[in-house]
């Protein structure tokens, strides 16, 4: 593979931007060598500046669902913009959109769109301490919902935990109020309700944490969270930035059938433009100004060409895309677990749709504690090893896999060899 562009870019990078990226996971540090630098991309292709070829299956971090430059979204895009990028006022789009968004996922009986996913998250949560009244959160430790500083939070050493700050810049004041437990821990979630339940506003989860690699819920554990909260009067938020259109035009609660009080969704609603929405009962979203005291604004919100790209993005969606896609993601799952045994690792594999992880250990990964017994620098090896031969993975094995309808059988079976001659590089 060459990189000799790639260097010399990343050592320039270095001199003006904090770590040369403008996200952390994309330096590679968790991996090692240098990041690769990306020109374009294309189906399930992302070509670099030194001319190499991969296959790729981070697709933006999952919402490139339809493949990279989608003609018809493509197509959509060039004429938004061609009318203005930005207007700081009302559309018709935006109407349009958020009706598709209610249609879509009939809990959000009103929706506010935002600019990622970090904001929709963000804003959730202040609004369900203002719905509320109260200030306490819940999170599940290793689930992310983005960089807002109430949930930068890590766990202590129990099972129901006071929060402390898990980066700089975090107040200690603003971290209490959050606690965190384990996933796919119900019992740990009753207990910090019957400790804290009179001052707890929400508890926040990924349906499917896939910022810990992938780690599906447990039988029973969504349905225990549904339960738990309405008899509490918390509300319940689904983080669907990562399951939001993927695993079903309805997300994760239509997958599961499980109706949340709030819901979060990210960039995958505009085919990977910059754009979020939080959405929830009607009751709730009409504290948010100008109806209410919660205050949230944005000039970007609701701009005219994300939203552009995700009308077109909605519309292909619900052609029906899932049942392909299913099919697709069990024959490469089975196929890189069946490369695994064959070169005689052990290795622990997920997968809930088109969503899935390898982890490099004998355990059964059912929350973080169990995810981080993955060897990593097994992960490292396997990881470039398999960017060698031209297949792209998530620089840590703390993401996930993700597949698009552009992805063909012929490239799954070129992974899949692929895989089976890098898995002999992590013995």
């Amino acid at each position: 593979m060459r990189n000799a562009i790639s260097k010399k870019l990343f050592a320039e990078a270095q001199r003006y931007i904090p770590g040369g990226v403008n996200s952390p996971v994309r330096a590679f540090r968790s991996v090692g060598g240098d990041p690769i630098f990306i020109k374009r991309a294309k189906g399930c292709y992302i070509y670099d500046v030194d001319g190499n070829k991969f296959i790729d299956y981070v697709l933006s971090w999952g919402p490139m669902i339809l493949g990279h430059a989608n003609p018809k979204i493509t197509k959509m895009v060039k004429n938004a913009i061609s009318k203005g990028t930005s207007y700081g006022a009302p559309t018709a789009l935006e109407v349009r959109f958020a009706k598709m968004l209610n249609e879509a996922f009939p809990s959000m009986e009103l929706v506010r769109l935002v600019s990622s996913g970090t904001e929709a998250a963000m804003s959730a949560l202040r609004l369900a301490r203002g719905f509320t009244n109260r200030n306490k959160i819940l999170k599940f430790e290793g689930c992310y919902h983005g960089h807002a500083d109430s949930l930068l939070v890590k766990a202590g050493s129990g099972l129901a935990t006071m929060g402390v700050p898990d980066s700089a810049g975090v107040p200690d004041d603003l971290a209490k109020h959050t606690l965190t437990v384990p996933y796919n821990n119900l019992d740990a979630v009753k207990r910090a309700v019957a400790e804290h339940g009179k001052d707890m506003a929400c508890i926040i989860v990924e349906p499917v944490a896939a910022n810990m690699g992938v780690v599906p819920p447990k039988e029973g554990f969504l349905e225990g969270l549904r339960k738990v909260t309405a008899e509490n009067d918390i509300l319940l938020i689904f983080d669907e930035v990562i399951t939001g259109f993927r695993l079903a035009y309805g997300g994760a609660q239509e997958y599961y059938r499980i109706k949340p009080d709030l819901t979060c969704l990210g960039k995958i609603i505009g085919g990977g433009l910059p754009i979020g929405a939080y959405g929830g009962r009607k009751d709730i979203m009409e504290k948010i100004a100008p109806l209410g005291a919660v205050y949230q604004a944005g000039t970007l919100s609701g701009n005219p060409v994300a939203v552009t790209a995700g009308i077109e993005t909605l519309k292909l969606l619900k052609k029906g895309v899932y049942k392909e896609l299913e099919k697709k993601s069990a024959y490469l799952a089975e196929g890189i677990k069946d490369a695994a045994k064959k070169a005689g690792i052990s290795a622990c594999h997920t997968r809930v749709g088109s969503i899935l992880c390898t982890f490099f250990t004998s355990n059964s990964v059912i929350d973080f504690a169990s995810a981080k017994t993955s060897d990593t620098k097994a992960y490292a090896r396997f990881f470039l090893a398999m960017l060698e031969k031209g297949v792209n993975l998530a620089p840590s094995q703390f993401e996930a896999m993700f597949l698009s309808t552009a992805h063909t059988e012929r490239e799954i079976e070129r992974t899949i060899k692929t895989a089976y001659d890098a898995f002999k590089t992590t013995l």
